[in-house]
């Protein structure tokens, strides 16, 4: 599958721009209230950017910012043609490379020159909180290279691969009913995210860790703190400490009562062996737990105002339901509810698109921005549930791709038919006008603080 996209991918490169759609479309056969917070044009910050060469002290500060709502930072397009690879400073004046075409963004991430060890001097991190989070914890397979990245991931893999995913999907699907009724139910409006998005994420993985689902409110509280890249860095660094606190008791009680989730297997298939070291299980237990989860349920919240607002194309996909899984990439590709994530330093001087990295820089790999690729995606600000094929890198790519996508595909695709598919439900829409819907501070990931809807 990775070849396949590599395939398209490069091969809409070569093509002249005007030829693109006719390339996607043979390679794509048988597939499925803002911040103020610019003081200077976007054509000022690109300028910077180029001219700031192999320095940093000129170049300009990352993240950007969103212009309003959900729409990318409008630089990303301007770096797209003008300067791909580019310089920027984070919050502390380190340098970083922007990493902006899907091309581009595919070879640094499956190039393992790059190093994901967050400890690495030059490794990327966008606030204190961040640092403070990883300091002097056990590290997780996320956060390793190959080899050891490889052997702790491969311990867990065999719960989130596509197949499995599908064997979930009647569960998932269930769950999400309903979570949907009992909603439907209640007095209205509601908010989508509290009332239905994130306890069905939750719902999901709490199941599939074997933890109890009334732990949810206290456990739910403590990573958005650890997410949120606007808590302190003590606030942060005591949510991971609560976190991990609650995990090390659960393998306690787990190791004296297992049951059948991937917490007593670990138990069993890697503890007892000696494989893996008890604070090991425990940093992967609490890996599963806090990753994700907050972006499957964005990307429920963002994938439901899209086709609300967009009635022509709900209509579509209501009348043809087989067009669900197309209608859910698209989703991941125009809104990218993990931006920022795709972070790495150079363990060795590299080039990626003639440009020269140098061992121990740090690059951010844009996602968000590369899912816009003019020369990869035919218009690509146009939500089109139809838009096939559809190369995203919603998930990453390469050796860190992320190990749920396919659960979170199952998740996103169910929770988008619980609530606006089923015949005979009630017909959801907002319960207020878009322009009053608040977003996620513009410098982080995209996102509703929450969805008010009614039906």
């Amino acid at each position: 599958m990775r070849r396949a996209a590599m395939a398209i991918i490069s091969n809409a490169y070569k093509a002249p721009q005007a030829s693109v759609a006719k390339v996607n479309s043979r390679l794509g056969r048988g597939r499925v209230n803002m911040l103020p917070w610019r003081s200077m044009p976007v054509r000022s910050l690109v300028a910077q950017a180029v001219s700031a060469g192999s320095g940093a002290e000129s170049a300009p500060s990352f993240p950007f910012a969103r212009p309003g709502g959900a729409d990318p930072p409008k630089e990303y397009a301007e770096l797209r043609k003008k300067c791909p690879i580019s310089r920027a400073r984070l919050f502390d004046g380190s340098p970083i490379w922007l990493i902006t075409k899907l091309k581009d963004v595919c070879n640094v991430l499956e190039d393992n020159r790059f190093s994901k060890v967050r400890t690495h001097p030059g490794f990327p991190e966008l606030s204190p909180g961040a640092k403070a989070a990883i300091a002097g914890r056990e590290p997780t397979f996320v956060d390793m290279d190959p080899p050891e990245h490889t052997k702790h991931r491969g311990m867990v893999e065999y719960a989130f691969t596509p197949e499995r995913a599908e064997q979930q999907r009647a569960d998932i699907q269930r769950v999400a009913d309903e979570l949907a009724d009992n909603m439907f139910r209640s007095t209205k409006p509601v908010d989508l995210a509290e009332a239905f998005s994130m306890p069905l994420a939750f719902k999901v993985i709490y199941s599939m860790l074997g933890i109890p689902f009334e732990d949810y409110a206290k456990l739910s509280g403590n990573v958005a703190v650890r997410a949120s890249g606007s808590s302190t860095a003590r606030d942060a660094a005591a949510a991971q400490q609560e976190l991990t606190d609650y995990m090390d008791k659960l393998v306690s009680r787990k190791e004296q009562a297992p049951g059948d989730d991937i917490i007593s297997h670990m138990i069993r298939d890697q503890l007892r062996p000696g494989h893996i070291n008890r604070e090991q299980l425990i940093a992967t237990a609490f890996l599963l737990l806090v990753a994700g989860n907050a972006t499957v349920a964005s990307m429920i919240n963002l994938g439901v105002l899209e086709l609300l607002t967009h009635p022509d194309q709900l209509s579509d996909l209501r009348a043809h339901p087989e067009l669900l899984p197309g209608a859910a990439e698209e989703v991941l590709r125009y809104h990218t509810a993990s931006a920022l994530a795709l972070r790495r330093v150079a363990k060795e001087d590299v080039k990626v698109g003639g440009q020269e990295i140098k061992g121990g820089e740090g690059i951010i790999a844009l996602n968000m921005s590369a899912n816009r690729d003019e020369e990869v995606f035919p218009n690509p600000d146009t939500f089109n549930i139809r838009r096939t094929p559809n190369p995203n890198v919603a998930f990453g790519y390469g050796t860190h791709v992320c190990i749920a996508q396919w659960l979170a595909r199952v998740e996103l695709q169910c929770g988008l038919s619980a609530l606006l598919l089923r015949k005979g439900a009630p017909q959801l829409r907002l319960a207020v006008p878009v322009s009053e819907l608040k977003f996620t501070d513009p410098t982080r990931d995209v996102g509703l603080q929450s969805l008010p809807v009614t039906w």
